[in-house]
């Protein structure tokens, strides 16, 4: 039987899913690809990939997927890696430069900008260069590590995680595991047990990033206990079904499908 191909986002936030992955702990079972959110959900849906952790919106575009039960990469309020920074405040912004790794993120600040922000700057994707960003555009969608360490100082920032919650009252779901219905996966414990070796090795993964990023150890810290949630529980699956009902209203997907988890 081959291996099957699974790609890993190498963000901060994913790396407690992936810990036990990246630490050879199911290595005669997958080939390792490590790939920034959009391109794990381009590589999966040409098939160079069989799993991958993609951008929940990347679901409702790419045909033939099941996801991966009980896990994501979600927020039950304020995340702190997906910000709206601007030099001005985000109702007079004309133009925005998207972070171009970013899919769910993009889709996300669309549907604020209607239903909280009442605006409709143009949108064009960037580098995440929050300098660069800038000099062309009032603002900038910054996702991940490129959020967590941009120097913001005198800017306007929106937690786009908290403004959904302060709009909705739902949590929300950035990512999650999802497998093409062909790869014929079946067994999900190994990406519970990628999980839970992450989880129980947490000091490690705070240790190395924090001197990576440049970040305080406390504030990786935080960022992974408290601000990211990795359920996808009832309250999560509310909100990611909210998120995909107003996806659809605003036109911003073109279908609308259920979600097929895999079942034991």
């Amino acid at each position: 039987m081959r291996k099957l191909k699974l790609s890993i986002v190498g963000y901060l936030n994913a790396l407690p899913l992936s810990w036990g992955f990246i630490q050879k702990q199911a290595e005669d079972a997958f080939d390792l690809d490590f790939s920034p959110p959009s391109l794990c959900a381009d590589q999966i849906a040409s098939g160079s990939v069989d799993i991958g952790l993609i951008p929940t919106i990347e679901y409702q575009r790419i045909q033939g997927l099941k996801i991966i039960p009980d896990l994501a990469v979600a927020a039950k309020k304020s995340v702190r890696s997906v910000l709206l920074v601007s030099k001005i405040p985000v109702q007079q912004v004309k133009s925005i430069a998207l972070d171009h790794s970013s899919r769910t993120s993009v889709v996300l600040l669309q549907i604020l900008l209607q239903i909280r922000f009442n605006s409709n700057p143009i949108l064009s994707l960037h580098e995440p260069v929050l300098s660069k960003m800038l000099m062309q555009h009032d603002a900038a969608l910054l996702i991940g590590d490129a959020a967590l360490t941009a120097d913001i100082k005198g800017l306007h920032r929106y937690d786009l995680s908290e403004a959904w919650r302060d709009e909705t009252g739902k949590p929300f779901v950035f990512a999650f595991w999802a497998a093409r219905a062909d790869s014929c996966l079946t067994d999900c414990n190994p990406f519970y047990e990628s999980y839970c070796y992450g989880r129980t090795h947490m000091e490690e993964i705070v240790s190395q990033q924090s001197q990576k990023l440049g970040l305080p150890y406390e504030q990786v810290l935080s960022y992974l206990t408290e601000c990211i949630d990795y359920s996808l529980d009832k309250e999560n699956l509310e909100g990611l079904q909210l998120f995909y009902n107003l996806a659809k209203e605003f036109q911003l997907m073109d279908n609308l499908k259920e979600l097929d988890l895999i079942r034991p």
